[in-house]
């Protein structure tokens, strides 16, 4: 007798077209460097030319002292770097600007980040949530909006 089940083969690869990324990356050592003017500037002059220079789009971000998060997506360019590729350059960039600015020491950034590929609106909404109140449970401000080191560069999702 044949079985009244067959098993289903676990996807080895799921293809999102033009999928958003949710990243998180933390400086050397979890060091507090990242939360004053000249390294928040020094950050989004970066994500600014990134589409540009790397092919990627950055959506919404936030600067935490010792880590941040931001969405990105790749460009429709040809030449768009890989998104291992982007954080790679992305980290040196940032790095050599902020040593540079004597904001930190080398090196500045940890070698792995976290990245997770958003499947809906819901799941980016859900993910915005949970960064916009990052400086909230951190206990620096007691609304999202009073802190400053946050923003969007190139799209902004309707639903978050």
């Amino acid at each position: 007798m044949e079985a009244l089940h067959t098993r289903l083969r676990r996807l080895s690869r799921v293809v999102v077209p033009q999928p958003i990324y949710f990243i998180t990356t933390c400086t050397h050592q979890r060091r507090a460097i990242l939360n004053n003017d000249v390294v928040a500037s020094i950050l989004a002059k970066e994500w600014t030319s990134a589409r540009e220079r790397h092919g990627w789009l950055i959506g919404r971000f936030v600067i935490m002292p010792d880590h941040v998060h931001f969405f990105c997506t790749e460009s429709s360019q040809a030449s768009a770097k890989t998104l291992n590729q982007f954080m790679q350059a992305w980290k040196q960039w940032t790095a050599k600007a902020v040593i540079a600015a004597k904001a930190s020491g080398s090196p500045v950034w940890q070698p792995q980040f976290f990245d997770h590929v958003l499947r809906s609106d819901e799941s980016y909404a859900e993910k915005w949530e949970y960064v916009r109140q990052n400086p909230v449970r951190a206990g620096l401000v007691t609304e999202p909006s009073a802190w400053t080191f946050q923003g969007h560069i190139d799209f902004d999702h309707p639903h978050a």
